[in-house]
């Protein structure tokens, strides 16, 4: 009975040694992040790099546009009241002073209308309408580069997939034997993998932003829209 307990303690340390080698062989295949991303190749680098590139693009433009257009948001809401007051007591260089200190589209806007106090009610429409357009235009500068990358990002990230697959199967293809060499059939597998991952990123994070920009732009438009028909129904009956 001895000798079978014996057999028996020795199974289990032999158990216990083989169980420990196989965790390190375990933690020695874990790999880095940045080693699975530029793992595939130099095609599958190359890809990489481009959608990393894309990334860094669509996360400025983003943060770029937000802050500009969180300025352009900013009213304060005694500006119209003091035009008004301004405008009733006939003190127009000093409304003009006022909107050329501050700086939003709503000032910019009503600006351009008292510039253009003692013409036709028509023309001073008209030109605020236009510096209305030209401030949409500015809050929305590059924005369409966002819309670009969000479909631009997943499309390279498929090509890298077709790219790697394509690598993959010529492996099998060309391989002089029944074996196959896995480390370089991995390189077709990673590229395949990983430049779907990250462009589906690039797409979602640019795609995200981009609606975000536009609801905000669509707010500051309502309030530009709100404001000039305060000022042109002020000059309508300044009374």
């Amino acid at each position: 009975m001895f000798h079978f307990l014996q057999v028996d303690t020795t199974a289990v340390a032999q158990n216990l040694s083989n169980a420990v080698e196989a965790t390190q062989g375990a933690d020695k295949k874990e790999l880095a992040l940045s080693e699975i991303i530029f793992s595939g190749g130099p095609i599958g680098q190359a890809i990489m790099i481009i959608i990393f590139i894309m990334l860094f693009m669509a996360l400025y433009l983003y943060l770029e546009r937000f802050f500009a257009i969180k300025k352009a948001s900013t009213i304060d809401d005694n500006f119209m009241a003091q035009i008004k007051m301004f405008l009733s007591q006939g003190k127009v260089d000093q409304a003009k002073l006022l909107c050329a200190n501050t700086d939003t589209p709503v000032a910019h806007l009503i600006g351009k209308g008292i510039s253009r106090i003692g013409k036709p009610l028509q023309d001073i429409n008209i030109a605020i309408e236009n510096a209305g357009k030209l401030e949409v235009y500015k809050m929305e500068k590059n924005i369409n580069l966002l819309a670009t990358l969000s479909g631009a990002g997943p499309m390279t990230g498929f090509l890298g997939t077709v790219v790697g697959m394509v690598m993959a199967f010529h492996e099998m293809s060309t391989a002089a034997s029944a074996r196959i060499d896995m480390s370089v059939l991995s390189e077709g597998i990673y590229t395949a993998m990983m430049t779907t991952v990250f462009g589906l990123i690039v797409g979602i994070v640019s795609y995200v932003g981009y609606n975000h920009l536009v609801s905000k732009i669509d707010k500051i438009v309502h309030q530009l829209e709100a404001n000039a028909v305060e000022f042109l129904d002020l000059l309508n009956d300044p009374a």
